[in-house]
């Protein structure tokens, strides 16, 4: 595949795979400026309209930098602590046991008390022991069996709110070892308990007003005024549950009340690189420096580094190095993979990045003062190979781009 957006996205559309991409990109002074919008969307109606760099995208997990950013301002306003147990605001967690295996018989499973307290530290690096039930078999085991009541009577999914849909047991320890999971969900959940507003309402006081953002809403989408730019309400997903983002599913939001921090939110991409802007500048509008800094440190102990480093290394690692090659040292940060190494012509150490569903990524690099965002709009069925390939053309032609843009 062609290295360069321009041509690597249009042969992507020719071929069919994609209809189109979001990219924007900026420098730390924001001279250097990228935003383009490829290709073209289809609205609900069929009718096809080129792609706009002001089209509402759905963000999936790309929606835990906000949640983050959200808990940490909390940490700075004292409503709550990085390491403290978070028992009293959240007992639902406190009662939680590590699910270990099952009985012979197969029917009980073995749990074993929680050693530690989870920590929002724990939630927001995913070392609480907070696993989907998607990426655990044990997980997966249990809600089978346990589960049973998040649908109604005629088989038809519930919706709940986050402490009733992730009811799971822990899969390991707090603090022992690294899985992604829904601990973002949970944060922005403790997040409306200790501000009294909904994640929606404090993350518009304290993060979107400040910085201009307009258009952020979580699922589901009630504002009128949005729908005419939502890329994921058309034929293919009228209901606009993200389907082509997640690679055709979307029952996540089906099974959802309320605001969910950890894969909820919709937002244009020039909004969405405000928010990387703002960080990349560690300009105080959001967070204050220091906080900043904390960000972009690793953040694991020595047992969930191990843990984190063999997921990583694992045949489902590739999903979590976000792009980054496995050779690299990497760690995690407070809102992402941390690179802990310079790459050549690439990602400076302690680059910050992650990403959404299957289609969406982003990054934030302070070494080299460059930040951005990706957004392919998918076909479907998709074709994650193509998108993978995709976003990493993203990724490098953007610092190509800016290499160029420095020498001129």
């Amino acid at each position: 595949m062609a290295d360069q957006i321009e041509t690597s996205y249009q042969a992507a559309i020719d071929a069919g795979k994609i209809n189109g991409a979001v990219i924007c990109a900026t420098n730390t002074d924001g001279h250097f400026i990228y935003n383009n919008a490829i290709g073209e969307r289809t609205l609900l109606s069929g009718e096809k309209q080129p792609q706009q760099l002001s089209d509402v995208l759905y963000l999936a997990s790309a929606t835990k930098l906000f949640t983050s950013i959200a808990a940490l301002q909390c940490v700075e306003d004292g409503l709550l602590t990085l390491t403290g147990d978070l028992s009293s605001i959240a007992p639902e967690l406190a009662t939680k046991q590590v699910l270990t295996g099952f009985s012979d018989d197969g029917e009980t499973p073995i749990l074993e008390p929680p050693a530690r307290p989870i920590t929002l530290e724990m939630l927001l690096t995913h070392t609480s022991g907070l696993t989907y039930h998607f990426i655990n078999p044990l997980i997966a085991r249990w809600r089978e069996k346990f589960a049973s009541d998040q649908v109604d009577k005629d088989g038809e999914q519930l919706r709940l709110p986050v402490e009733d849909l992730f009811s799971y047991p822990l899969a390991f320890q707090p603090g022992t070892s690294w899985m992604y999971g829904s601990g973002c969900d949970w944060a922005g959940r403790i997040i409306e308990r200790v501000t009294g507003v909904t994640l929606l309402e404090r993350m518009q006081q304290r993060m979107f007003t400040p910085l201009g953002i307009t258009d952020a809403q979580f699922f589901p989408v009630t504002r009128s005024d949005l729908r005419a730019s939502l890329v994921d309400l058309n034929p293919q997903d009228p209901d606009a549950l993200g389907r082509a983002v997640l690679g055709g599913g979307g029952d996540m939001n089906k099974r959802t009340v309320g605001d969910f921090g950890g894969h909820g939110l919709f937002m244009s991409g020039t909004s969405f690189v405000k928010i990387l802007h703002s960080l990349l500048r560690s300009d105080g509008e959001l967070l204050s420096p220091a906080m900043v800094d904390d960000m972009f440190t690793h953040q694991l102990n020595r047992e969930a580094t191990a843990g984190q480093q063999a997921t990583l290394m694992s045949p489902m690692g590739f999903l979590f190095r976000v792009g980054v090659d496995p050779e690299t040292k990497m760690g995690h940060g407070l809102g992402g993979l941390l690179t802990l190494e310079d790459v050549d012509g690439w990602y400076g150490e302690r680059t910050l990045s992650w990403g959404g569903g299957r289609t969406v990524a982003w990054f934030i690099d302070r070494k080299n003062g460059l930040c951005g965002l990706g957004a392919v709009q998918a076909t479907l069925p998709l074709d994650a190979e193509v998108t993978g390939e995709l976003k990493q053309v993203f990724r490098k032609d953007v610092y190509r781009k800016f290499a160029v843009w420095k020498q001129s």
